[in-house]
């Protein structure tokens, strides 16, 4: 059976990026594929945050082919940072729902990087507006942000993602709005919430939400581990595993300092 693996949020650590994908043998000294038959998962937010978005975009962007092309396959989820850069290029100057922001202002305010809108072209735009918001992978379920919002836009992973396409080919600003709202939630499968408060019924909200979009367990990034943890950045080398293991996540945090890692998932999950 073919290899599972998945990296969490990159946030523009582009070279970061290239030594752990290295590491992991699923790419070679000259930074192409060398992963045969295995599954990569990108979880999303590959902008923003870092110095390199669009130098991992375009990476990704080969990657995709050069796995094909092996036998092999990336899939590379949407997160709430590419969905709002992509917004900002849509709708920059107009004002976000509920606030006295722009879209530019907001997008600045949670990391933007002038040096990712200046190297944005068409070609990036497609790309991220059509990345699927989940995908199931064996009998894992991959999505971006341990949050809810996604059963809002169906009661499939299919339908999730044509529905997310759809918005995201549209010029509803104001259902773009929603979505990037949406997308700020955060740990609906801890047993705290993002104030720490305790919130008892996040396994029982983790099996709902695979009893509807299927697979035995949910990886995620969205959340750094750091912050999810409560561990300091640098010791972070592993996922965190949850909610009597329905979960885990897999942002290591690395534009908070973590070293970072690339996830093997046992064969026996997937």
């Amino acid at each position: 059976m073919p290899e599972v693996y998945a990296i969490g949020d990159i946030h523009g650590h582009y070279e970061q990026m290239l030594r752990l994908l290295h590491r992991a043998r699923l790419i070679g000294d000259d930074h192409t594929w060398t992963g045969a038959d295995s599954t990569l998962v990108f979880v999303g937010d590959y902008v923003d945050r870092g110095p390199d978005g669009f130098a991992a975009v375009d990476f990704i962007m080969r990657l995709e082919q050069q796995a094909a092309a092996a036998g092999g396959e990336i899939v590379a989820l949407l997160g709430n940072h590419d969905a709002l850069i992509v917004a900002v290029d849509r709708f920059g100057s107009l004002p976000v729902r509920g606030q006295r922001l722009t879209f530019l202002q907001d997008w600045r305010s949670v990391g933007g990087v002038e040096a990712d809108r200046e190297q944005f072209t068409d070609a990036h735009y497609t790309w991220l507006a059509q990345r699927p918001a989940m995908a199931q992978v064996g009998a894992r379920l991959f999505i971006h942000a341990d949050a809810l919002f996604y059963a809002e836009y169906g009661t499939s992973v299919e339908m999730v993602n044509r529905h997310i396409a759809d918005l995201l080919a549209g010029s509803d600003s104001r259902a773009w709005t929603r979505l990037l709202d949406q997308f700020a939630a955060r740990r609906a499968f801890s047993n705290r919430d993002r104030l720490g408060r305790a919130h008892p019924d996040g396994v029982t909200r983790a099996q709902t939400f695979l009893r509807l979009f299927g697979g035995r367990q949910i990886v995620h990034g969205h959340t750094p581990i750091p912050v999810f943890a409560g561990m300091e950045p640098e010791t972070v080398s592993a996922p965190v595993v949850y909610a009597e293991n329905l979960c885990v996540n897999i942002d290591a945090g690395l534009y908070m300092g973590s070293p970072g890692f690339v996830c093997r998932l046992p064969a026996a999950q997937s």
